[in-house]
């Protein structure tokens, strides 16, 4: 899967540029985007009812979920309790393609557990790596050559136990896992490749487009804050996104050098900063130095992508209203409500950031939305925050949360030049 992911992305500009703007202005409207709150969070009902007034979203379109309000839940409560009333729902409205999940409901979901047979295998290979390590240890292989074959043996099952590890991962975002809530059954180790995203146009995947939701979520450390993020939205959509764009890679631009992984995204992001260069007036910021961003550096900040902080975000930002960012890094989506946290989610959230993406886990730097994609459809203003996501994110049924108003549309009118982006 990693080496047709990565044949994929080496042709994901081409394949942009192929496509024409009406295949993919999906033109998602409120009459079709379902609302869910928790009835056991106390401001949830409140704010959900708040965004539709906003929005001018069907009273039909609501569902009351009774389940924790906890920022975890787990898979029993999100199969038995989140998902009969949001089916239910959305048989008696087929028109719905977009769900927004509301503060006070869950962000992640437990693993259910490994099975008997991955607990065996795993166990199999721990007991492996344990005795060859102790005969190493010992000193028991006197010849040269042989410790050098074992120890070569051992490294290989440390890596096919992390790998094993990496397979039997179930924890997911509850998000994520939504967007699949009208699948009855799917396997649940590790990600399923997402039959939206661009990089796998022309592709076979497993999943059929009518089997997959749009998924946003209004949430943040309190309902102050998501009414912000709501008005914003509305507000900047009226009166026009202002601002800069920055953008933070690590290394210089590879050109066509053949790059994955790390350098993939990389270059990702400096094809993001180029095209919002050559396509729009705005103000485009590209940090290609070793050091991130740092305070003062990025003031009136619109857009934003960069990597790699772990979990100690940067207060380099003056977020302008209706702005719209992620950043590149592990677990940046854990939390939304501890106080204490510096995730780049929940503080960007907290400093005044309308919309951005992050992980509830460790998600591997593959599975993030690709950059050049997010923001050339974003820009445009053809394609919604929702839908803008849902056509740049490689996989699904996994870890990755977007935060903001999903019908939220940048209008970009005093930058934005004649042509669109994904023209060029």
């Amino acid at each position: 899967m990693n080496r047709l992911f990565y044949c994929c992305l080496a042709f994901a500009q081409t394949l942009i540029i192929s496509l024409t703007t009406p295949s993919l202005c999906l033109a998602l409207e409120p009459k079709e985007v379902l609302v869910v709150a928790n009835m056991n969070a106390s401001q949830s009902k409140g704010l959900a009812r708040y965004y539709m007034e906003k929005r001018q979203i069907p009273e039909k379109n609501l569902v009351l979920l009774f389940i924790t309000d906890k920022e975890t839940c787990s898979r029993e409560n999100y199969v038995k309790k989140a998902v009969p009333p949001i089916r239910r729902a959305l048989k008696a409205n087929p028109d719905i393609r977009a769900i927004v999940t509301m503060l006070g409901v869950p962000l992640r979901i437990s693993s259910p557990g490994s099975t008997p047979e991955e607990k065996s295998k795993l166990a199999e290979l721990k007991s492996k790596k344990e005795k060859l390590e102790e005969l190493l240890a010992k000193n028991k292989v006197d010849d040269s050559d042989d410790r050098k074959k074992k120890e070569k043996v051992l490294s290989n099952l440390k890596n096919k136990i992390k790998r094993q590890k990496q397979r039997i991962d179930k924890v997911a975002s509850f998000d994520s896992e939504l967007m699949l809530v009208k699948k009855k059954n799917y396997a649940l180790n590790m990600w399923l490749p997402n039959p939206y995203f661009l990089g796998y146009a022309n592709q076979k995947v497993a999943l059929k487009k009518s089997e997959v939701m749009m998924t946003s979520r209004l949430d943040a450390a309190n309902a102050k804050i998501v009414k912000r993020i709501i008005n914003d939205s509305i507000e900047a959509e009226k009166e026009g996104l202002k601002g800069s764009a920055y953008f933070d890679a690590r290394w210089k631009n590879p050109g066509k050098k053949k790059v994955s992984g790390y350098g993939l995204y990389d270059r990702s992001i400096h094809r993001a900063a180029k095209a919002l260069s050559e396509k729009t007036k705005m103000n485009v910021f590209l940090n290609d130095v070793g050091a991130l961003f740092q305070k003062g550096d990025s003031p009136d900040t619109a857009l934003y992508c960069g990597w790699y902080s772990l979990a100690k975000y940067v207060d380099a930002f003056t977020w302008q209203k209706g702005s719209v960012g992620f950043h590149i890094a592990s677990s940046e989506c854990t939390t939304l409500k501890n106080k204490g946290s510096q995730v780049w989610c929940k503080k960007m959230l907290d400093y005044g950031i309308a919309a951005t993406i992050g992980p509830v886990g460790e998600p591997y730097v593959q599975s993030f939305p690709m950059p050049e994609i997010f923001f050339k459809f974003l820009v445009e203003g053809y394609l919604t925050l929702a839908e803008s996501y849902l056509v740049s994110l490689p996989y699904i049924s996994w870890k990755m949360v977007l935060v903001g108003d999903p019908l939220y549309r940048v209008n970009l009118k005093e930058y934005k030049k004649d042509e669109p982006i994904h023209g060029s």
